[in-house]
C-alpha cells in the first residue's frame, strides 16, 4: 500500500493521488487532467488505473525518447492505448502524421479525448493483427493496458474473458487505407499478438525504417522468436525500459547518448 501511495504521488502529484484515493473509495476510476509545460493540450487518465503507470513510462522515465538525425514523417503507434504516446510523439514532432490504433472500447474512448486536439493524429480502432478479420478481444485481468487478442473461432488458448470483438487489421492494410507508402516509426505494444504480427511481415516490413516494441513472451511463448526472425533485416538494436528498438542505418532516428 505504501508503495502503491508512493507511486501515485511521484507519478501525478498529491492532487493524482487524492483522485485515485477518491476513486478507490468509489469504486469508480476518476478522470485526472494533467497539464505538463512539455505538452501544448492537457491529457486525461483515469485515476486509479493503469494509466498512471503508462504516464510515468512515457514522461517520466522517458522510455520513449530517442535522438533523431531528421524528424519523422509518419509514426504509427499500435496498442495506443490511452494516446500517451501518441501525444508525447505530437509534441516532440508537429509535423509527423501519427495513426493510433487502439481495440478496447473504454481505452478508445479517452484516446479519443486525449488527441483530439492535434490535427496530426489518427485515432483507429482496430487491433494490429495477421489477418484482415474480425477478432476477439480478451481480459486476463493485467488492468487497462493489459488487454489482448485472439482469433474468435480458432484453436489459440483462451487467455482471459472475453470483453467484445475488434476488427484485426494486417498492417499492410492499414498503410494501405491510410495512403502510407513508408514509416519512419512502428511502436508496438499489443500485448503478445507480435507473435501472430511478426511471424510473416514480408508485405510490410520493408517499408518501415525503425521499431520501438515491447514483447510479452512472458504472456505467449514464442513472440520474441517471431519478432527476431521478423526483423532480420534490420541493422541496430537496444533496449531501453521495457522496449527494443530496432532500425535500419537509413532510419531518423537513432540511440540517446549517455
Amino acid at each position: 500500500m505504501l508503495e502503491s501511495v508512493r507511486h501515485y504521488r511521484h507519478a501525478v502529484g498529491l492532487r493524482g493521488l487524492f483522485s485515485a484515493v477518491r476513486g478507490k473509495a468509489a469504486r469508480s476510476p476518476i478522470l485526472l487532467e494533467i497539464r505538463r509545460r512539455d505538452l501544448r493540450f492537457p491529457c486525461y487518465l483515469r485515476v486509479p488505473s493503469t494509466d498512471v503507470s503508462a504516464f510515468e513510462q512515457i514522461f517520466i522515465q522517458r522510455q520513449y525518447d530517442f535522438a533523431v538525425r531528421d524528424a519523422p514523417g509518419t509514426i504509427v503507434d499500435a496498442g495506443a492505448n490511452v494516446g500517451l504516446a501518441a501525444i508525447h510523439f505530437a509534441n516532440r514532432f508537429p509535423a509527423a502524421r501519427i495513426i493510433a490504433i487502439e481495440p478496447e472500447d473504454g481505452n478508445f474512448e479517452i484516446l479519443q479525448r486525449n488527441v483530439r486536439p492535434y490535427g496530426n493524429i489518427i485515432p483507429l480502432r482496430a487491433a494490429l493483427w495477421h489477418q484482415n478479420r474480425r477478432i476477439s478481444l480478451v481480459d486476463p485481468a493485467l488492468g487497462d493496458w493489459g488487454f489482448m487478442t485472439q482469433a474468435t473461432d480458432g484453436d489459440e488458448a483462451d487467455y482471459g474473458r472475453m470483453v467484445h470483438e475488434v476488427e484485426g487489421m494486417t498492417m499492410d492494410r492499414i498503410m494501405a487505407e491510410q495512403g502510407i507508402d513508408h514509416v519512419d516509426i512502428l511502436k508496438v505494444d499489443i500485448e503478445g499478438a507480435e507473435r501472430e504480427v511478426f511471424a510473416d511481415p514480408s508485405a510490410w516490413i520493408g517499408k518501415v525504417d525503425a521499431l520501438i516494441v515491447e514483447l510479452h513472451e512472458r504472456l505467449k511463448s514464442g513472440c520474441n522468436r517471431s519478432f527476431y526472425n521478423g526483423t532480420r533485416g534490420f541493422d541496430q538494436e537496444w533496449w531501453q525500459g521495457e522496449n527494443v528498438f530496432v532500425t535500419r542505418n537509413r532510419a531518423c532516428l537513432t540511440r540517446c547518448p549517455h
